[in-house]
């Protein structure tokens, strides 16, 4: 039996004080820039769930405390090079955005076969870098999440 994954994922902002946020470039499609994101695996929250793609795409732990749950889901049409990793007739997947603040730039490992490179820039570079338009979208709120979040 084939185990699909879940048409439920999480979006992770990753930022510093300044505004700058980390992207990750997906190993099999060079120049496809993102924040860290990943499915929903069976009785995971999703605070569980942005905590382990955290920690599996670029070795950052957070506690459940620094991460900061945006009470804000997108849903998209999942690309069609993508559709085999979901069952049958599942087009269609619901994204939670969540950030995380770390105090200045550092250095990420990444997970083999999956991004092949990272990058730091200004939010508004990084919005305009990332490929997806949720992601985009949730960077040119960041200004304001951020301030809210330190409130």
């Amino acid at each position: 039996m084939t185990a699909y994954k879940r048409p439920v994922s999480v979006l992770v902002v990753v930022h510093t004080p300044q505004l700058q946020v980390l992207l990750l470039e997906r190993a099999a499609h060079a120049g496809y820039w993102q924040s860290v994101t990943g499915s929903q695996e069976a009785g995971e929250t999703l605070l569980d769930t942005a905590q382990r793609e955290l920690a599996e795409e670029t070795d950052i732990i957070a506690s459940p405390g620094e991460l900061q749950d945006w009470q804000l889901s997108n849903r998209y049409e999942i690309f069609a090079e993508w559709r085999h990793r979901y069952a049958p007739g599942v087009l269609h997947n619901t994204e939670h955005v969540f950030s995380l603040q770390l105090p200045a730039v550092q250095a990420v490992t990444l997970a083999p076969g999956e991004h092949r490179d990272y990058c730091w820039l200004p939010w508004r570079e990084a919005a305009a870098k990332c490929f997806s338009w949720s992601n985009r979208d949730a960077l040119l709120m960041l200004p304001e999440r951020a301030c809210l979040a330190q409130r």
